[in-house]
């Protein structure tokens, strides 16, 4: 595993990220970790994740409380997953909200002008990822060295800080 910030791991990071689209929210409730699914709106430019959320869920009170989380982005299938460690604000940006508003939140919400509606921007700090070249292949590989004694080559994983 490589620890390098090379500029190719960290468009790698937000490939990944935006090729996935959701994430697990990991926040802290007390002692405890939760963790939920969300959409991601990804703004790279800006170096943040945005997500719509409500604020009748107790999200808020976890955050204000430890405003550090993760989300986990996960492909199983194509065996492609990335983990973020970073810093969580939320508000009541209406211009904002009516801008993030997609057919997603439509599942969610009426619409943009709901009142309950909330965004959660996340400020990535670290990264790490993994990025095999897929099931069948890794699959094989690791077949192939069960029986040779050799490590798998299962391919890419990096920390990265953003």
């Amino acid at each position: 595993m490589a620890n390098d910030n090379t500029a190719s791991d960290i468009d790698r990071v937000w490939e990944l990220m935006k090729k996935i689209g959701f994430a697990m929210l990991v926040t802290r409730d007390g002692d405890k970790l939760r963790a939920r699914p969300m959409s991601a709106y990804l703004v790279r430019d800006e170096n943040v994740i945005y997500f719509l959320t409500d604020a009748r869920r107790h999200m808020d009170e976890e955050i204000a409380r430890n405003p550090q989380v993760n989300l986990s982005f996960a492909n199983a299938g194509s065996q492609k997953y990335v983990s973020i460690s970073g810093s969580a604000v939320i508000s009541n940006d209406r211009a904002k909200i009516k801008q993030l508003f997609s057919t997603p939140a439509k599942a969610w919400w009426d619409s943009a002008d709901d009142p309950n509606i909330r965004v959660l921007k996340i400020t990535p700090e670290d990264a790490e990822f993994w990025d095999s070249p897929g099931t069948l292949t890794s699959y094989v590989k690791m077949t192939a060295a069960a029986f040779t004694g050799a490590r798998p080559d299962l391919g890419d994983h990096h920390k990265v800080a953003l």
